[in-house]
């Protein structure tokens, strides 16, 4: 059935009682239509639920007041849009996610509009002064006395300053408690809550919500991380923050790292995904080096998970995975030098070696990033791509290094040793790993990155060593983390006939294993149950398999 012809013009009338084509008209749905039409002309394109808070409801009834002005929209005959996406057309958009905003006038309809007062057309002053806005004088007049609400004041210097703390305790591992030492200050969590504290613009408590979410993520609390997004969310939802597109981006990527915490990967593609593809926020990612930086990095860890899971059964498909895993982690370590963070740059850095040492152990040492490479070349590579993420990490801040470097060169120099699914002690201990000497020399002109005082002569003292800082206090390892060096500690440990101290590492693994997702806890589990000797798991005996045997993909940060 063919859609019937609109009229020319829509006429609004703005004095009182307000009219819509000489037709009275709620007072609400015509001033949203009006503000709509003045963001339009403006050049702001949009309105948000915020603008509308205060004017033309309360909070308690905003979505009764959209549902209204909609349901007038229709019979006024005129198409309006929501979402942050305002070239799309308002028919196919999703009525669900209506009543969220923000809303906008499609060009076309907008020279439909014409706003009146008694009969002939409103000034701009007039059409400001109907919609309680400022008009330009007012502004002038504003800005020479008293400063906007959004404007720097100096009590912003504290807020930032407790910002700056919370986000070098992160870099310093200190998450949730703080280290021991003097002068180390609180922990990140404690800080950036002291932040919100302070925050006195939408934009700084809606950086605080953000902040929060990212540490929760770092931590491994994805309940917790995602009721911050959920608070982010609302927060943007409800009003107009500066530096929106960002927060959006952003919150985009913690949601797609909680979702690849948890090993659903095709939520987080999905997530990323969409981002790229969404107008707005596809502009941050090409501008905003960070932000190009946590979606490459994100991706390409995303690609690595499915290329390895599929290499088993289609190596085709996982060589384009590992592929595209490798060009990734490339375009992240560029942006994280664009935008001079060699604390990004070192996670990268592991992560693409390491993604070569996986890759190579799967039967993708062929690929062409890989190119001439035989198995001791991809390995010399990928302990170069770790040496040089040690090496930045000892040109950021020591007190921030993660262990993900240690326990990936622990693995690799572990990694040609396959005995017989739970062997006996002698045949363990017949295994000969690389020693950090040697895994030194792999490294080459990046050997310097292994420095006597945080790379003991045995493997066994580099994760020991890690422990006992964790211990004390001295670095506050993630869950994860932490787990991945028990287990180091105690394969090493009883591959030098100390299956005592295996047994303490192991008993502590399994107090540790409920905090991780299951998919973790089944690679800890498969691996304490197959790959240490039989006398050591008779008497550490391992947790039960799951019911369903999944395999555990190996993990990077």
């Amino acid at each position: 059935m063919p859609k019937p012809a609109l009229p020319a013009l829509l006429s609004i009338e703005l004095t009182s009682p307000q009219s819509v084509n000489g037709r009275r008209a709620a007072f609400q749905s015509l001033w949203l239509l009006v503000r709509m039409r003045h963001a339009h002309d403006a050049g702001a394109g949009i309105v948000r639920l915020a603008d509308l808070r205060g004017e033309v409801s309360d909070a308690s009834t905003l979505r009764m007041v959209v549902s209204r002005a909609f349901r007038d929209f229709k019979a006024w005959r005129i198409e309006v849009g929501w979402g942050e996406d305002t070239q799309r057309e308002p028919r196919f958009l999703n009525a669900e996610r209506r009543s969220q905003g923000p809303f906008w006038l499609p060009a076309a309809e907008a020279k439909r509009v014409r706003v009146l007062v008694e009969g002939r057309a409103a000034t701009t002053a007039e059409v400001a002064s109907f919609l309680g806005l400022r008009s330009r004088g007012s502004q002038v007049a504003r800005t020479a006395g008293s400063p906007p609400p959004d404007a720097v004041h100096l009590q912003d210097a504290a807020f930032w300053k407790q910002l700056v703390a919370s986000q070098q305790a992160a870099r310093q591992g200190r998450l949730m408690a703080p280290v021991a030492g003097e002068n180390t200050g609180g922990s990140a969590l404690e800080s950036i809550r002291l932040a919100g504290t302070l925050a006195a613009t939408d934009f700084q408590r809606a950086l605080v919500t953000l902040n929060e979410a990212m540490l929760w993520r770092r931590l491994g609390d994805n309940e917790q991380a995602r009721r911050r997004l959920q608070a982010l969310k609302k927060q943007r939802l409800a009003h107009h923050v500066a530096g929106n597109d960002y927060l959006g981006a952003m919150e985009c990527i913690v949601s797609a790292w909680c979702a690849y915490t948890a090993r659903d990967l095709p939520l987080a593609q999905s997530l990323l995904g969409g981002m790229a593809e969404d107008a707005a926020r596809a502009l941050v990612l090409r501008h905003h080096p960070d932000v190009r930086f946590e979606w490459c990095n994100l991706w390409a860890l995303v690609c690595r998970s499915r290329a390895l899971a599929l290499s088993a059964d289609d190596m085709p498909a996982a060589a384009a995975l590992a592929e595209e895993s490798l060009r990734r982690f490339g375009e992240a370590l560029a942006a994280a030098f664009e935008s001079h963070s060699f604390d990004a740059a070192q996670h990268v850095a592991a992560n693409m070696g390491m993604a070569a040492w996986l890759f190579d152990r799967v039967g993708l040492s062929d690929l062409p990033a890989l190119a001439h490479d035989g198995k001791a070349d991809t390995t010399r590579r990928a302990v170069q791509w770790i040496a040089f993420s040690e090496w930045l990490c000892s040109h950021t801040d020591g007190q921030g290094r993660s262990a993900w470097n240690a326990i990936y060169l622990m693995r690799i120099a572990r990694g040609h040793c396959r005995p017989e699914t739970r062997p006996t002690l002698a045949q363990f201990r017949a295994q000969k790993p690389l020693d950090p000497a040697a895994v030194s020399a792999l490294a080459g002109p990046l050997a310097d990155a292994f420095d006597a005082a945080n790379w003991p002569a045995h493997w066994v003292q580099v994760a020991q060593a890690r422990l006992a800082d964790h211990r004390a206090g001295q670095r506050r390892y993630p869950g994860l983390q932490h787990c991945s060096l028990l287990f180091e500690h105690a394969w090493y440990a009883a591959h030098a006939g100390d299956l005592k101290a295996a047994e303490q590492s192991l008993a502590s693994l399994r107090e540790a294993l409920p905090q991780l997702v299951p998919s973790d806890r089944a690679y800890f589990t498969e691996s304490w149950n197959d790959a240490l000797p039989a006398e050591l798991v008779l008497e550490a005996k391992p947790p039960r398999r799951p019911a369903a045997r999944k395999k555990a993909a190996s993990r990077a940060s």
